[in-house]
């Protein structure tokens, strides 16, 4: 566990941010001390990371947050967009650096400012941008999530770890199981009624996502029980198949 001190130190992120990620449902620590402390886990250093990942994506902190709390949220695809961006940075900055030495060698009548050019740049943020509001399941959770007061989110979201805690009583089941399938059924279901219409194909991609370590795992593993979060993830594979 790290404190928010600790937390801004390792990652630049201030104290005043920290605490406005926490207010506004962004970023919750994992826990808080009996002294009031914020404390974090790697989970939540993960979240973070992702945050700051969309922020250089031009993202609103309002865009990041649906975006993360969304079950059809793609941590690999937003790695690869960034990776891309970073490429994009590091070979501008070089520009600037040979820019740099070219006047320094030449002086000022070195009159070059390609360097100077982010429209490369900007184009790709915007169109990664675009590529995550303009998804059909993103639209149609946007659509069906219009409207809705906080208080009738976290019921939502309340209700998604219900049929996760029912999933985490069967632990001791073979995925297989008649009555396991039926509750991956219904998990299915709920999806499609409250945040977009969930193909086998799309349950099939938030079954992996659900076991890869991440946020998700951890909620879905509060909700029903260590191990819960990967016993879901077998049996949606086995229904999805």
């Amino acid at each position: 566990m790290m404190t928010v001190h600790e937390v801004s130190n390792l990652t630049g992120v201030s104290i005043r941010a920290l605490h406005h990620y926490d207010k506004i449902g962004l970023l919750h620590p994992a826990e808080v001390s009996d002294a009031g402390y914020r404390l974090y886990d790697d989970t939540d250093l993960e979240r973070l990371q992702s945050i700051l990942l969309f922020k250089e994506l031009q993202f609103s902190l309002k865009e990041i947050q649906k975006i993360l709390d969304s079950p059809c949220f793609d941590r690999g695809q937003a790695l690869e967009q960034q990776i891309t961006l970073l490429e994009m940075k590091k070979e501008q900055l070089q520009k600037l650096i040979d820019l740099a030495r070219g006047i320094k060698t030449i002086g000022v009548n070195h009159m070059d400012f390609t360097a100077f050019d982010t429209r490369k740049m900007d184009e790709y943020a915007k169109q990664a941008k675009a590529s995550w509001g303009h998804t059909a399941e993103y639209q149609e959770y946007e659509e069906k999530s219009k409207g809705r007061t906080k208080e009738e989110d976290q019921k939502i979201g309340v209700g998604l770890m219900a049929i996760f805690s029912e999933l985490g009583a069967k632990k001791e089941q073979h995925p297989e199981d008649r009555e396991v399938q039926q509750l991956v059924r219904k998990l299915q279901d709920y999806i499609s009624q409250h945040y977009y219409t969930c193909s086998k194909e799309i349950l099939s991609s938030l079954g992996c996502a659900y076991a890869a370590g991440d946020s998700m795992t951890k909620n879905i593993d509060a909700a029903g029980g260590e191990g819960t979060a990967e016993f879901a993830s077998r049996a949606i594979q086995i229904y999805c198949s």
